[in-house]
């Protein structure tokens, strides 16, 4: 066999290893995408009913009252007169009797015995009751029915109970300032609600008195005001903050002087008569802390002692363990901790305080470390850990909440009486069209549900959304499944960034009022999930805004409306019934408003909800349409109802207008994201079949888009109130898809002229063609690409043009084909992939110093012609769009792409040594090759090292537009992606090494001299 016939054949089998290699990582990338749907079992709620709404009944006056006396009484007396003070109107007079019997049933979990019986006249009101817990629930709720128009007597001769005794609240805005100028920008991502801020002082004393006294009546209101609504339980945040780790057994944390316990003794000082004042009132105190929550010096003496932040170590948790036990005897009005492991990070921490946490509890070992250590702990001391399923990232800790196999594997076994286990009661966040969470129908531990009234993902409660119904189903079907649920937790407030949507502070500033239905209902649900929860809608209409019976009704069939304007107008309803899974993740049914009024523009969630609406419509994508322009005809029926009322009925002008303005609103919002949801949805249409009518489909929708973004952002920016979306995300995306179809056209044209580059270089030796100018170059670089052997005699006897032709073709070609493939957009990228390039190049040409370059530049000249022509041709059809379409939604032409991309990306390598090995032999090329390789690898990473990795993927991002624009404001793409933030540097250092190794082989190495 001939020698050329080997390096033919070496050649060809070459290739198929790389074509091989190339599919492997074609397959490696689609399991890392992990894209695939499964049907989901959608809630269903019973169907909306408008009650019978008669005359509000009048209030009767309390001549006489005789109850025990206690904090207690006094607080509910105070709630029941001011109710009647307050009333409508009052008629008639009454007197209220408590006594209690001394007799209280079993106590259920620990909780006292809330049951209790009204009896006497409707003149002479008797509340018997056998624990003092349910004598004060018995005033509280005579209050209500004062406060909601009913009658004092309507449960004359009735045992009242409470089916579940555990009902806590978050801390609502307790400390929170309502500062305008801080919610204007919108764009504070901040997951901090920078409660008490003012409170705190970042030297010795470290309290401002006066900033502490107003907070004091801040949290007195909101305590009493969660009281009378039913609740039972607060969640305080913070908890290492409180503590001056002085029982530790072995060692110091904080040393002698250290600033940190004086902090903690002077916060402790400072809140503890918060606490104190709440369990005197009949409230139940718990800490609310992410785990592994840290300060500097803690984390220093947890490193030391254990080697590293090992939490699986059951000794690190003794440190914290003994935390509490200091805690607990210094402030006997605390109840127990609530713990957090599945978010942390940056997004959570408060400027100028050294008080932080990390995502550190992330396998089932760690958690069992973690509740085992507490769980004793609590046991001892009498006290309780409530653990939240909540968690984010890959494995059984990772989708525990979403997961009863991954909940069983975390939790299972852990029997402690101290132990609660908490649990959102959706299959994921708190969004609509996510299946109930089935997680809670299982587990032997104590558990309580978690519901959300201010929904962070629907806009933050700026529209009305009556959950009612959706919390009832979930309620009861809950219990019937599971014996162990005891109670609930409702976030009144929080959740989410607390200065990106309207400046809503609970009971303090904003239209708080709309979404305080959802609080009072989840209450009344708790205590009876047969409640009809339209009668307690009514309630609520009749207490903040009417006693008309007219006026009520329009309320609440409006209120009846709301969740259907919700989940047609701010969901995709064909995307949103799938379970969607991604990236090891399970992404939630609104991709596109990324958390949390981010309209996004990015090709990975675009073109995926696009096909996932595609083809569970059969390709009507239509239908997918029609929601929002029904959501919008929602909006406008529910404010017709409401503007149809008579003003002079409503209690508060103010409060009339704040919901007409909200409708409003909403009505402004879901008209947009109706033309935004048409436009996005026909350019995924376009990409998908390349009907020119698809494009003008598209193109109509996005005028109509720019025209409403646009005077929704006149209308609506700095608006505290009713706050604009961000529309940046939108408005690149919209750039870009706006230059899809010049893109594909330049891709075509650039197709063509590279095609007849390579065409002329196949047919020059045998026809005329060689003789012109440039034809030489482009079979040199056809001869040295596909065969490299020959590349030094294929650039033999060139002239100089032909030269400087077969350098700057390609080299033209491939500036070209990125600009291109970015859109003309993305300067990041073009700057990083042609530096790159750039210095593989000089790299090599610096190496072979005074031998002729030419025959390892044809080699790497006419390979990437060859990969500008793979991805031009991907190009061509709808641009840069239809090319990232390809690669989120077609597995199969993902993988052939990928595969040829790949082997030929190697294949430069390979060629580029093999042209080189003909001059200095295969030792000192392969050297040279690898040189230049781990240069055009290092200096780029060692550059985005020094700008740091984060930066420079959310720079690159925001200009390609792949991945959610929020994720860099928000959460963080390394932090998302689960990306190393030292990745950039490793790849820096790996490149030096590879350089390395390189030049030592590049090198001429000296023979020893003869004997």
């Amino acid at each position: 066999m001939t020698t050329a016939a080997r390096r033919g054949i070496l050649a060809i089998v070459t290739a198929v290893v790389l074509l091989a290699l190339g599919a492997g990582v074609g397959v490696v990338v689609g399991d890392a995408l992990g894209i695939r749907t499964e049907p989901a079992t959608q809630m269903d709620p019973a169907p909306p009913t408008v009650p019978a709404i008669g005359a509000a009944v009048p209030a009767p006056v309390f001549t006489a009252v005789d109850v025990p006396a206690g904090p207690r009484f006094d607080a509910a007396i105070d709630s029941l007169l001011d109710a009647t003070a307050t009333a409508f109107e009052r008629e008639g007079e009454t007197s209220l009797t408590v006594s209690i019997s001394g007799s209280p049933s079993p106590p259920t979990s620990g909780r006292e015995d809330e049951s209790y019986r009204l009896t006497g006249t409707a003149g002479a009101l008797q509340i018997e009751a056998p624990d003092v817990a349910g004598a004060v629930r018995g005033i509280y709720d005579l209050a209500a029915q004062v406060r909601t128009g009913r009658s004092v007597a309507e449960h004359l001769g009735e045992e009242v109970t409470s089916r579940l005794p555990f009902r806590m609240v978050d801390m609502g805005a307790v400390g929170v300032e309502p500062d305008p100028a801080a919610w204007e920008p919108g764009t504070d991502y901040s997951h901090a609600s920078k409660a008490f801020a003012q409170v705190l002082l970042p030297d010795a004393p470290y309290i401002d008195e006066q900033a502490l006294s107003d907070a004091y009546v801040d949290f007195d209101e909101f305590v009493k005001h969660s009281l009378a609504n039913g609740y039972n339980a607060l969640a305080f945040p913070g908890f290492v903050e409180f503590v001056a780790f002085d029982e530790v057994a072995d060692g110091v944390v904080y040393t002698a002087g250290d600033e940190h316990r004086a902090q903690a003794i002077a916060l402790r000082d400072a809140f503890g008569p918060f606490w104190d004042h709440a369990d005197e009132l009949g409230m139940d105190v718990f800490l609310r802390t992410d785990m592994l929550t840290l300060t500097t010096p803690l984390e220093a003496y947890l490193t030391d002692r254990f080697g590293s932040l090992d939490t699986e170590d059951p000794a690190l948790w003794d440190v914290y363990a003994a935390g509490l036990d200091e805690l607990y005897a210094a402030e006997p009005a605390l109840d127990g901790i609530l713990i957090r492991i599945g978010e942390a990070g940056r997004v959570y921490d408060v400027d100028g305080w050294d008080y932080y946490s990390q995502l550190a509890v992330t396998t089932p070992a760690a958690v069992r470390a973690m509740l085992g250590t507490l769980s004793a702990q609590a046991e001892a001391t009498d006290h309780e850990v409530i653990f939240r399923t909540w968690s984010v990232g890959v494995g059984a800790v990772g989708d525990m909440h979403t997961s009863p196999a991954s909940y069983e594997a975390v939790l299972g076994g852990i029997d402690s009486p101290a132990l609660i286990v908490s649990t959102k009661y959706t299959l994921g966040d708190f969004y609509s069209w996510l299946p109930l969470n089935d997680t809670l129908e299982q587990g032997a531990q104590r558990r309580i549900v978690e519901f959300q009234s201010r929904r962070e993902f629907e806009n933050f409660g700026a529209f009305p959304n009556d959950l009612g119904r959706e919390y009832q189903f979930a309620l009861q079907k809950l219990l019937a499944a599971n014996d162990n649920i005891e109670g609930i937790w409702t976030w009144t407030q929080d959740g989410g960034p607390w200065r990106a949507g309207p400046m809503t502070l609970y009971l303090k500033a904003g239209f708080w009022q709309l979404y305080e239905l959802d609080t009072v209902v989840a209450a009344a649900l708790a205590r009876d999930p047969e409640t009809d929860v339209a009668d307690v809608t009514a309630g609520w209409a009749r207490q903040w805004f009417t006693d008309d019976p007219a006026t009520a009704a329009a309320i609440v069939e409006a209120m009846d409306l709301s969740r259907d304007a919700i989940e047609q107008g701010m969901y995709i309803q064909p995307f949103a019934e799938q379970r969607v899974f991604a990236i090891g993740l399970e992404p939630p049914p609104m991709m596109w408003i990324f958390e949390w009024d981010i309209l996004t523009g990015d090709s990975a969630v675009l073109d995926v909800l696009y096909a996932i609406s595609r083809d569970a419509t059969y390709g009507h994508i239509e239908e997918a349409i029609a929601g929002g322009e029904r959501a919008v005809a929602t909006v406008d029926e529910m404010r017709e109802k409401v503007s149809s009322t008579d003003a002079a009925t409503w209690r508060d002008a103010s409060l009339r207008e704040a919901l007409l303005g909200t409708l409003d609103y909403e009505a402004d919002v879901l008209r947009m994201l109706a033309a935004y949801r048409e436009m996005i949805l026909y350019q995924g249409q376009w990409h998908d079949t390349l009907a020119p009518a698809s494009y003008d489909a598209w193109s109509s929708a996005r005028d109509e888009f720019e025209v409403l973004a646009a005077a929704h952002i006149e209308r609506y920016e700095g608006d505290i109130d009713y706050p604009a979306y961000n529309l940046t995300a939108a408005a690149l995306g919209v750039q870009r898809a706006d230059r899809d179809l010049a893109m594909a056209w330049i891709a075509r044209a650039l197709l063509l002229l590279a095609a007849a580059w390579l065409l002329i270089g196949m047919l020059a030796s045998r026809t005329r063609l060689v003789r012109r100018p440039g034809a030489a170059a482009a079979r040199a670089s056809w001869l040295a690409s596909t065969r490299p052997w020959r590349a030094s005699e294929s650039t033999l006897g060139m002239l100089p043009l032909d030269r400087w032709l077969m350098l700057g073709v390609p080299a033209a070609l491939l500036v070209a084909t990125r600009a291109v493939q970015t859109s003309l957009v993305s300067w990041a990228h073009l700057v990083i992939v042609l530096g790159a390039w750039l210095i593989f190049v000089v790299a090599v040409r610096l190496l072979v110093r005074r031998r002729s370059p030419w025959p390892v530049i044809a080699a790497v000249a006419g390979v990437i012609v060859l990969r500008c022509i793979v991805a031009l041709f991907a190009l061509s059809f709808t641009g840069p769009g239809g090319y990232w379409f390809s690669f989120w939604t077609e597995p199969a032409a993902r993988t052939v792409y990928i595969s040829i991309a790949f082997a030929l990306f190697v294949w430069l390598f390979v060629a580029a040594g093999w042209a080189l090995a003909g001059q200095v032999g295969r030792r000192r090329a392969t050297g040279m090759v690898l040189a230049a390789v781990g240069l055009a690898l290092a200096i780029p990473a060692a550059i985005i090292s020094a700008i740091g990795l984060e930066t420079a993927l959310s720079l690159w991002n925001d200009q390609m537009g792949l991945l959610p624009w929020g994720l860099a404001r928000i959460l963080g793409i390394t932090v998302y992606l689960d990306i190393p933030a030292d990745t950039a540097l490793w790849a820096a250092v790996f490149g030096v090494v590879l350089a390395a190794v390189g030049f030592i082989l590049a090198v001429r190495w000296r023979r020893p001299a003869a004997a």
